[in-house]
């Protein structure tokens, strides 16, 4: 009864004010169509990109990696989905404080084409997990590509999927990755940002997270379209930035 008094008020006073309901209405379909402009709609023809997602993640490399995957080419074409993926539908609190909603669980994951792996501060929970321990292995078994960045190359090592292949880890973590993983070739990550040794390739992590995004998006496209992709980033700008 107060919404409708407050309604019949405001259209007596004033009769160039809308109608509260009518905008009210008309703002929450803007805001959908907003929202389905930049909804990508999953497609079954185009390779699929898979972030592992799960809660104390470091947002920006996960971040980094939707951020190289996720652009449309030169002619506006989407050439990949770029999926989240958690053990649950819940969403996961990230190191920084913010939450992100997986678009799918283990148990419902779609066939990856390339699977990255991110890191967190503290990996005891998520080495320990063996569900996710699990889902790697799996999707080891039909991603073309397996990408690590920073500690993700614990959960790389207790899986066991990439024994006897080079790995580089977060700079200064690597001799304790090759005490725990002596079956792994770890690189020397005071020296080495990015390494690729066949279908599995990694990096220190952090901003270096693009690197191992951009690598493959040139390798799975073309020179052409990295550069394209790099020219929204403005690495130069980054690459050369003083005070």
């Amino acid at each position: 009864m107060l919404l409708m008094i407050l309604s019949m008020t405001g259209c007596n006073s004033n009769k160039s004010t809308p109608n509260p309901k009518i905008e009210d209405t008309n703002g929450a379909k803007n805001e959908t169509d907003r929202q389905a402009k930049h909804i990508r709609p999953f497609q079954k023809k185009i390779p699929t990109i898979g972030l592992l997602i799960y809660n104390g993640v470091l947002q920006g490399e996960v971040i980094a990696t939707s951020d190289v995957f996720a652009k449309l080419d030169k002619d506006g074409n989407q050439l990949f989905n770029v999926i989240a993926i958690a053990e649950t539908n819940e969403p996961i609190v990230t190191e920084e404080g913010m939450k992100f909603v997986p678009d799918y669980t283990f148990d419902n994951c779609p066939q990856l084409t390339a699977l990255f792996i991110p890191s967190a501060y503290d990996m005891h929970a998520q080495v320990n997990n063996e569900k996710i321990i699990d889902f790697i292995r799996n999707k080891n078994q039909e991603a073309v590509y397996i990408v690590s960045n920073c500690a993700g190359a614990q959960l790389i090592g207790k899986s066991g999927i990439a024994d006897g292949h080079k790995i580089v880890t977060w700079i200064g973590g690597g001799e304790q990755l090759q005490k725990d993983y002596p079956n792994l070739k770890v690189q020397n990550d005071s020296l080495v940002a990015f390494v690729e040794d066949g279908k599995f390739s990694s990096s220190n992590g952090n901003l270096a997270s693009y690197i191992s995004a951009l690598k493959l998006l040139e390798k799975m496209t073309s020179p052409e379209h990295r550069e394209f992709v790099e020219s929204y980033l403005y690495l130069d700008q980054l690459q050369n930035w003083t005070e």
